[in-house]
């Protein structure tokens, strides 16, 4: 493997960092074409909530549908980011994570603490997403609150 030098490594920190906080800001702000444009086409991600989807258009729409009627606040942190090669790199994220919705005309909330753990690939001249698992360690919820939503054939 060709190591990246050390400026190309800092490059790449900060490209990677800044795709992070654009998946948090598209999935916050539901822009669905810039939260898709982040993902590799056969990105695979696995969400203890709703188990494993195995390609980026799986993930967007299901994420889209679960994500409706929900308010997020989505917050990664604290990156642990580790090259395999110049062009491959696996990343670990501090997050917590908020949603707001009504359920039976109340307001209601679910807060959840964990790690996002991901990997990504430079491709085309740019870093995307190639797949993520999220774990959570705690979480809370407002009373009488139904989290996560139901989607597709559980709904």
């Amino acid at each position: 493997m060709d190591a990246l030098s050390g400026i190309e490594k800092l490059m790449a920190l900060e490209e990677i960092k800044r795709l992070k906080a654009q998946r948090d800001r598209a999935a916050d702000t539901k822009d669905w074409a810039l939260y898709e444009s982040l993902h590799a086409p056969d990105h695979v991600s696995e969400n203890g909530d709703y188990g494993r989807w195995t390609s980026a258009a799986e993930m967007i729409a299901n994420t889209r549908k679960s994500m409706e009627d929900l308010i997020t606040l989505h917050h990664s942190h604290t990156p642990e980011i580790e090259f395999e090669t110049p062009t491959k790199a696996r990343c670990v994220w501090a997050m917590e994570g908020m949603s707001f919705w009504k359920q039976g005309g109340e307001d209601c909330w679910f807060q959840a603490f964990g790690h996002y753990f991901e990997t990504c690939e430079k491709r085309q001249g740019r870093w995307v997403f190639t797949s993520r698992s999220l774990k959570y360690y705690h979480t809370r919820r407002s009373p009488g609150a139904e989290f996560p939503p139901k989607i597709g054939a559980d709904a």
